[in-house]
């Protein structure tokens, strides 16, 4: 049975895009399963381990570093790629600067159950959150990368002393349009900080390297501009995505210290 050009054509073309699609946003997330990673890491930043639910039901691990005589809890929500366990400049830098760190690997990172989706990462970070909470010390959200648009979306519905955006991007479509211009634009849709960022009140601080080559500098700056007062942005000179703790050195724990240290907190 021949099908008619009319009915052909579209539905090739449906499938096509269907595809496309599927692709595009697969590629949103890379993360590194269990055992995958640099779990000596846990020893050395001294890390205790966390199991937490999320309100749907998923498993998620986490790593608790305290500091003594820290008055912050900082939940650290990391990039789209490995997991906690590559994350211990970070650890150390934010535990330097003088804040307890819950280092939370999403789900299917790391030992995390489940597989990523946008709104689960929402429903893990609102678990983390939950669970400093509950530990009695204000809590202070700090995005990286793609965590960055988690870390948003949590601050524009619950309250936190502070939020740190490290790498930050407007929308994931203008992700894929600075990828993939005309059509990344029709695959990627979500993770929209533009439209979410007026609804945080917290202070806010923007870390942006100006040699980035995953995240353009001038996203960071557009989502910062779009924020609402006290802000500070601060852009790491000769950093690219990678290595801005690195590169900043330790002005990187400085200046967390000097941003703690302006939050009001009871």
């Amino acid at each position: 049975m021949r099908i008619p050009w009319f009915i052909g054509y579209p539905l090739v073309g449906a499938c096509g895009y269907g595809a496309l699609y599927w692709a595009a946003n697969s590629g949103i997330y890379y993360p590194s399963r269990y055992p995958k990673g640099r779990w000596e890491t846990q020893a050395q930043v001294g890390a205790a381990d966390v199991w937490l639910r999320s309100r749907d039901g998923v498993r998620l691990h986490g790593w608790w570093i305290d500091s003594p005589g820290a008055r912050l809890a900082t939940l650290f929500l990391h990039g789209n790629a490995g997991n906690i366990s590559h994350r211990g400049p970070h650890i150390e830098a934010l535990v330097a600067a003088g804040s307890a760190v819950l280092m939370l690997d999403y789900r299917g990172y790391g030992k995390s159950g489940g597989h990523p989706t946008e709104r689960g990462l929402y429903a893990d970070a609102e678990a983390g959150y939950e669970h400093l909470r509950g530990l009695g010390r204000p809590v202070v959200v700090h995005g990286e990368s793609l965590g960055t648009a988690v870390a948003v979306d949590l601050a524009s519905r619950r309250p936190c002393a502070g939020l740190v955006l490290e790498s930050p991007f407007t929308s994931a479509r203008a992700m894929a349009a600075s990828v993939l211009p005309v059509i990344g634009p029709l695959l990627v849709f979500g993770f929209d900080s533009a439209r979410k960022i007026q609804q945080v009140s917290a202070p806010l601080l923007v870390i942006h390297g100006d040699r980035d080559s995953v995240v353009p500098f001038k996203l960071g700056r557009a989502l910062f501009d779009a924020a609402r007062e006290p802000k500070a942005f601060w852009a790491v000179q000769g950093a690219d995505h990678n290595d801005l703790v690195e590169t900043a050195g330790p002005r990187y724990a400085e200046r967390l210290r000097e941003f703690y240290a302006s939050l009001r907190v009871d």
